[in-house]
């Protein structure tokens, strides 16, 4: 994928739900630097382009029904924020079988492992979870593409 802000903002929504649902259903401030890393604003207060990209991703993920929140704090964080139900159904709910085969194939086959267990590595959260840990941008593209456009078919 050549457009490198739309990789960003994959990988953001990628680590923002995977902490909201770490902390589901608790109501947990969900901060950019977290997720972006940390920001030096410039001498007029102004965050750098990379921050503000990741806190409107955070907003877009409120937006289209995946994350609810109170209020925003500043541009830095939004307040007391939660998966909804649309969001939490979506991240439990197993992975399609290209997914899995693709993301999770050996976890999810493997027989020395309890079924219960497979099962939850099958998940969409896990398969999110393996990819941000495997470092490349362009998996977890995919994998966030695969799980919001679920919703166009």
């Amino acid at each position: 994928m050549a457009d490198i802000h739309i990789e960003e903002f994959y990988k953001d929504t990628a680590i923002a739900l995977v902490q909201l649902y770490n902390a589901f259903p608790r109501r947990v401030n969900l901060f950019v630097e977290d997720i972006a890393g940390p920001d030096q604003a410039d001498e007029f207060g102004l965050h750098s382009r990379r921050h503000m990209a990741c806190f409107g991703s955070l907003l877009w993920l409120a937006e289209e029904g995946y994350v609810r929140y109170v209020d925003t704090i500043r541009q830095e964080a939004l307040d007391q924020a939660v998966l909804s139900h649309r969001a939490f159904t979506r991240l439990s709910a197993q992975a399609s079988a290209e997914l899995i085969d693709r993301f999770a194939p050996q976890q999810v086959a493997d027989e020395s492992i309890p079924p219960s267990v497979r099962e939850d590595f099958s998940t969409h959260v896990h398969i999110i979870r393996e990819t941000i840990r495997g470092g490349n941008s362009a998996q977890v593209s995919q994998v966030m593409q695969a799980i919001f456009f679920q919703d166009s078919h």
